[in-house]
């Protein structure tokens, strides 16, 4: 548990845009900060955050909230997880009490594989430089064989598990892990025979996994025997913390470096980062032997827009990678290639050149994806016009993988110079491609734009031609809406006054004490969960703040409940698109004021709100006449009721008709 002051710290500390730029490239935009959403795959950034009001909002998926609950929903994790992350970062101490027996067995599984890694991880480095095998394999294979300094094998966690081939699991057990942990997160694996467990990486060097926070979520082992039949590299399992798919090695220590050179250095393994970053260029990650994929060019996708990928001068793999250029260029991302002279690879490049000259030679041998595939593929291919054509054709696919059009057009023109052959033919063969891989989608998704731009306008001509008439609620609204209408005012406006009519007075109300008074008065609750607890802890400061003094949002937006966070942002930030424009006032068009607009739509929110409870208890009072068990006493007690009731819905009826007029 941690305590209210040190969570009014972190939050007192927390820079939304820097945290959040933690995890995506952020630019920005007039006051606010934009981006592409991180939570679903989009082209068009809708993903907005206001340093000012401390939050963040998309408008495309609709997710949105404070610093914390970013952090939360990026992560997957619980909110005092969520708030520890941030305290790290901000070097805020958080004391927890330490957990008992009972704790840890109901704490997620996610969290206790968490907690296994970050054992293991400090148990593997401390042998590596307290145990004598640590420091004569595995600290010799580090500073001799790969040249890393003590500082850069503390910096990545590089560690050694023992060659005794289960001491790491027993002591585990022994620190209080279980054993299902073990195995799930496959530190361990279990022999059949006897049922007993092992190290899944012993007599290895270890390299830490670190996902985009930091958070340890698998290992990868190196054997340093030469025996051919065992393998080099082993790496964790998929679990339910690591999919190999969504994590790109380097990542943790190389974002900030990303976002500075605004790119991206792609090589193969462990050591070729870790070499790299020694050598002073950061801006370096691995797909960690595994082939790259879509998830993980997305995850760059945040951070930048152009990836260099770097191939071994002598790599006999480099036809299989192609693929991967072409994978950059459909998520519309910009990618060159460097080849290193043989036989070098950016391991032995790094440790050999300067950062300056490792930079350089990135700087005047990087070429598009389109003059190396040039170069490589005629190589093969010779004067042979079978293989050339074949050559024109791998161009074209990669080309067509574009989604940009100018960009397409471009590369288009430079095919056709350096294959000597008529654009228009190209032009028509990339078309073909796109047409073969996306169908009619393309045409749908223009229509599909068009029509939403329409709607949009049409909102704003809406917004702007509206006079005399306030809120989105209607006769026909359901119960949820409106509970949505109020908790707007009171988000937006509960601090405003305003002047009501009633008959041939003008009275002075309070938006918040006005809604309070009406729903209060019949002890009513709101049946969605977030608005009810919006209207009960506005109420709270509202009471020990005294009326007309306005509730600061983020006592809302950095609510610890993720679903009041987000009610709340959506609430503060709907509707914001469609503010009628100044021209309208210049144009002599009347548009109503603030006050105006409260004048009518609170108290005919309130009043339809008031009518649609009134309806459903008139329902369920008729519907509890056709029980046949029913006394004459309870017969007429209902009918009594229900003529109450009856009464009740025409003087509100005649109320909502005078605020109308």
């Amino acid at each position: 548990m941690i305590d209210r002051a040190t969570i009014d710290r972190i939050f007192a500390a927390a820079d939304i845009v820097d945290v959040i730029s933690d995890y995506i490239t952020l630019r920005k935009k007039g006051v606010n900060y934009q981006a592409c959403c991180p939570f679903h795959n989009e082209k068009t950034p809708s993903f907005i955050v206001s340093p000012s009001k401390g939050m963040y909002k998309c408008f495309g998926c609709g997710k949105g909230g404070s610093v914390v609950s970013f952090v939360m929903e990026h992560e997957s994790l619980s909110y005092p997880e969520a708030l520890k992350v941030i305290a790290k970062k901000y070097g805020i101490e958080v004391q927890e009490k330490e957990l008992t027996p009972d704790e840890m067995r109901v704490n997620d599984n996610r969290e206790s594989m968490f907690m296994l890694n970050g054992w293991a991880a400090d148990y593997f480095a401390n042998y590596l430089h307290s145990s004598s095998e640590g420091m004569s394999v595995g600290m010799s294979y580090f500073r001799q064989q790969r040249g890393f300094s003590d500082a850069t094998i503390v910096k990545f966690g590089l560690g050694f598990c023992p060659s005794n081939g289960s001491l790491m699991s027993h002591d585990a057990v022994e620190a209080g892990y279980k054993e299902e942990f073990l195995l799930s997160t496959g530190l361990s694996l279990k022999n059949d025979r006897n049922n007993l467990i092992f190290d899944r990486f012993h007599d290895r060097v270890i390299f830490p996994v670190h996902n985009i926070s930091g958070r340890i979520v698998a290992f990868g082992g190196r054997t340093l025997r030469t025996d051919k039949r065992v393998a080099k590299y082993v790496n964790s399992p998929e679990s339910e913390i690591y999919s190999k798919k969504n994590e790109l090695y380097g990542l943790y220590f190389a974002k900030k470096a990303i976002q500075q050179h605004d790119f991206a250095i792609m090589v193969e393994g462990y050591t070729d980062v870790i070499s790299m970053h020694q050598a002073g260029v950061e801006n370096v990650v691995s797909s960690s032997g595994t082939s790259l994929t879509t998830e993980q060019i997305r995850l760059l996708g945040r951070f930048t827009n152009n990836i260099t990928i770097i191939y071994d001068g002598d790599s006999a793999g480099i036809h299989a990678s192609l693929r991967g250029i072409d994978m950059v260029l459909r998520e519309g991302m910009n990618v060159r290639i460097v080849l290193l002279p043989e036989p070098e690879d950016p391991d032995s490049f790094a440790r050999t050149h300067t950062a300056a000259e490792v930079q350089n030679y990135i700087r005047e041998n990087e070429e598009d994806f389109l003059t190396f595939k040039a170069k490589l593929l005629l190589k093969s291919a010779g004067n042979d016009p079978i293989k050339r054509s074949g050559v024109i054709t791998d161009m074209v696919e990669s080309i067509s993988q574009i989604p940009d059009n100018i960009q397409r057009t471009v590369f288009v023109k430079e095919c056709a110079r350096i294959m000597d052959i008529d654009e228009t033919v190209l032009v028509g063969e990339v078309a073909r491609k796109r047409m073969r891989a996306s169908g009619d989608r393309e045409a749908e998704e223009f229509v599909r734009r068009q029509q939403k731009e329409r709607r949009a306008e049409r909102r704003t001509e809406i917004a702007a031609q509206t006079t005399a008439t306030a809120g989105n609620v209607e006769a026909g609204s359901s119960t949820e809406t409106l509970e949505r209408e109020l908790t707007k005012y009171l988000l937006r406006y509960g601090h405003y006054s305003f002047e009501y009519r009633e008959g041939q007075q003008y009275i002075q109300m309070n938006v918040a004490a006005e809604i309070f008074r009406d729903l209060d008065a019949d002890n009513i609750q709101f049946e969605n969960k977030a608005y009810n607890d919006i209207l009960n802890l506005y109420r709270t400061l509202w009471r020990e703040s005294g009326e007309g003094v306005e509730i600061a949002a983020n006592n809302f937006v950095n609510h610890s409940d993720p679903e009041v966070c987000n009610a709340a942002v959506d609430l503060l930030t709907s509707d914001d698109n469609y503010v009628p424009s100044e021209i309208w006032r210049m144009k002599d068009i009347h548009i109503e004021s603030t006050e105006e607009m409260l004048a009518i739509g609170v108290p005919k929110a309130i009043t339809l709100y008031k009518s649609k409870i009134v309806e459903r208890l008139i329902r369920e009072h008729k519907a509890l006449l056709s029980s046949p068990d029913l006394s004459e006493e309870q017969q007429a007690e209902i009918l009594q009721k229900l003529s109450h009731l009856n009464n009740i819905k025409v003087t509100l009826a005649n109320k909502l008709q005078r605020s109308i007029l």
